[in-house]
């Protein structure tokens, strides 16, 4: 069983006048907010302090919604998550429109958001504009935002460089914000939520001083109840110029079976790491992969993929061996890491072998249907995606062509020698 352990902090910082950021902890119901508003002093504050309010209200009134997540996260309930989430900001990002459309005061104002929910073993992130959320797992820290901000799309488009970006004008200009028009796009994520994990959420008034390779270094030297203060401490230290807000979020467990979820977490992503498909992606594109799969167990015996059966699914060994057969014959063994079926990621043509479970197995699954989906949404991934697609098809023609030539040359040192036998 799960636990969490929350703390948050927010600070006017050493050049503001007013606080306009926002924040909510809520291990009830499992909700972690931080928002940064703007809009000047009155209309910034109401903006990031009703994104968190009718957000709260919308998953509270929905939370048998996150209750089926932390029952049975299925993909099914995964993406039921999701929307939740994508729904409950639109419905902020609505309201807060109605309320500057209709109080000139107001008019223009808007907010950053990022919000973290935990049911059961999975978090749920929604995020708009450039507050952002880390995840600390392993003594690594990984980021698990993009930034919506002019500097984020040009260095992702490469007309820019890092050091451009460092010095650049535009570092502030935001291209999404909940409340500056009616509707916005709302960035989502499923992540495995394990034991030893440390969430870590932040305004920019603190991602703007502290570099992502430190967060793992704090992280690790500081004592979880003590990071807000010692984050905030750092981010005024270093100059404080905005509003400085964090949330940090402890996952905790104990048991066999914490024991077991961390070590499949670790097996899951290692082994999509390894796979030429996946490798090419940063640790969040291969997270939303992950976030499409599901588990499987085979009992010792069974077959998981059929020789000549159509199929389109990916499948990874996590635990287990399994035999991979080609008419009737064993032909090679697979143990945890090893990936096959890759080819029904791109067409639902016939298997080319039978793979069967030589003792109990569980495998993870991921469907053509559902990685199109994502691709779909994040058009950078897809990118790299079709080109490691198109790698792994050439690599496949030229070991084919290999193969041919060597065939070749077998049937012409034979064809040589036949004369010879027959005198």
């Amino acid at each position: 069983m799960l636990s969490t352990e929350a703390f948050g902090k927010t600070d006017v910082g050493r050049k503001r006048q007013h606080n306009e950021d926002a924040m909510l902890v809520d291990p009830g119901l499992g909700l972690y907010i931080v928002a940064d508003g703007m809009g000047g002093h009155a209309a910034g504050e109401v903006a990031s302090a009703r994104s968190v309010e009718v957000v709260k209200q919308h998953l509270t009134a929905n939370k048998g919604i996150l209750k089926d997540l932390a029952k049975e996260p299925s993909q099914a309930a995964r993406a039921a998550a999701s929307s939740l989430v994508e729904v409950a900001v639109q419905r902020a990002c609505a309201d807060i429109y109605k309320t500057a459309t209709n109080d000139a005061t107001k008019r223009g104002m808007g907010t950053t958001f990022v919000c973290l929910v935990i049911s059961g073993n999975k978090g749920v992130i929604g995020h708009v504009g450039d507050s952002r959320v880390y995840l600390v797992r392993n003594g690594q820290c990984h980021r698990l935002t993009e930034d919506h901000t002019l500097i984020a799309a040009q260095l992702k488009a490469g007309t820019i460089t890092r050091e451009q970006a460092a010095s650049s004008q535009y570092r502030n200009v935001i291209t999404r914000a909940v409340g500056i028009q009616e509707s916005v796009q709302v960035d989502t994520l499923i992540v495995d939520a394990v034991p030893g994990d440390v969430f870590m959420l932040c305004s920019d008034g603190l991602h703007g001083y502290l570099a992502d390779d430190e967060v793992a270094a704090l992280t690790a030297s500081t004592a979880v109840a003590d990071l807000p203060d010692r984050f905030v401490a750092l981010a005024n230290e270093r100059g404080g110029k905005d509003n400085i807000t964090t949330v940090v979020v402890s996952i905790q467990g104990e048991g066999a079976t914490a024991t077991e979820e961390v070590a499949e977490a670790q097996s899951r992503m290692e082994a999509l790491k390894k796979i030429p498909l996946f490798r090419h992606l940063t640790y969040k594109e291969q997270t939303a992969v992950l976030s499409t799969a599901s588990t499987r167990a085979f009992p010792a015996g069974r077959e998981i993929v059929t020789e000549n059966q159509p199929g389109e699914e990916l499948f990874v060994v996590i635990r287990g061996r399994v035999a991979v057969e080609k008419a009737g014959v064993q032909i090679a063994e697979l143990r945890a890491g090893g990936h096959f079926g890759e080819m029904g990621l791109i067409d639902n043509a016939p298997r080319s072998a039978t793979v069967r479970a030589i003792e109990p197995t569980r495998v993870m699954v991921i469907a053509r249907a559902d990685l199109m989906n994502l691709m779909k949404k994040e058009s950078i991934l897809a990118v790299k995606l079709l080109w490691s697609f198109v790698q792994v098809l050439s690599d496949r023609l030229r070991e084919t062509n290999s193969e041919l030539s060597e065939a070749r040359q077998e049937l012409a040192a034979a064809q040589a020698i036949q004369p010879f036998a027959e005198e």
